[in-house]
């Protein structure tokens, strides 16, 4: 088999409004602590050297991630909205579609003919996992990022929903519009509807989203391979980092 990572490294940079920290900590740093635990002295250890550990500080919204119900609302179709510890793990391994709307400008709604058009007359199936190609990756780590891609609108997350998908990814920061994009709006119309609608749409239906995806370019097509996105188990979490690939059968 092929596999493409889709994923973006988890660390600092200009790419995240809120960067992680990681503190490294290496073999010769530890070595008094290793020799302590096994009641040695550092001499005693190979070389005198311990083992290599590192601390991370991140939000779990950091890197390529996904978003659990639990995010978007407290509850979800009427009912308490769920964790990314509670989500069913068989919608996180599933064949992908990826959908490119690269011509939609920066900032502008994918409307549900961006998506029929992209589809190019196939037809989704329940729990395919849809990938949305905005061409936001191209920004990825500048300041730039953070406002780069288009976003989907609460008619064509519906509109994907009600196909049986249950998991949305996107190569943008986010699933709406850039933040910023929605601020302006707001501030020139002062209709909230708009705000967040995207993500919104959980209130009613429930459904995750991969945000910060990497590599669609790399993909061979718009079908014929398999996503796999499983989130990590944090309990009682609004989302969970994930190491996102493509499986492609064959040499």
């Amino acid at each position: 088999m092929k596999i493409i990572d889709l994923s973006v490294p988890t660390g600092p940079g200009p790419g995240e409004p809120l960067p992680p920290t990681i503190d490294y900590e290496d073999h010769e740093k530890t070595a008094p602590l290793i020799a302590q635990i096994f009641g040695c002295d550092v001499s005693d250890l190979p070389d005198g050297q311990g083992w290599a550990s590192e601390t991370v500080t991140l939000i779990t919204h950091a890197g390529t991630h996904v978003d659990a119900p639990w995010h978007y609302f407290p509850t979800s179709g009427g009912e308490r909205a769920r964790t990314i510890d509670e989500l069913p793990l068989d919608w996180f391994v599933r064949p992908g579609v990826r959908l490119d709307v690269r011509e939609v400008p920066r900032g502008e709604r994918i409307e549900v003919a961006h998506l029929e058009a992209a589809l190019g007359g196939y037809e989704l199936q329940p729990y395919d996992i849809v990938l949305l190609w905005t061409g936001a990756e191209e920004a990825w780590d500048t300041p730039e990022y953070f406002n780069s891609g288009s976003g989907l609108t609460r008619e064509s997350t519906t509109w994907l929903l009600e196909r049986g998908v249950k998991v949305i990814g996107t190569d943008a920061w986010g699933l709406d519009r850039p933040l910023g994009d929605l601020r302006a709006d707001f501030e020139r119309e002062g209709d909230p509807e708009p705000l967040w609608a995207a993500h919104r749409v959980g209130i009613e239906r429930e459904y995750c989203q991969i945000e910060k995806l990497h590599n669609l370019g790399a993909l061979p097509g718009a079908t014929g391979f398999t996503v796999s996105c499983l989130p990590v188990k944090i309990a009682r979490a609004s989302a969970g980092w994930c190491r996102a690939v493509a499986v492609i059968d064959g040499p």
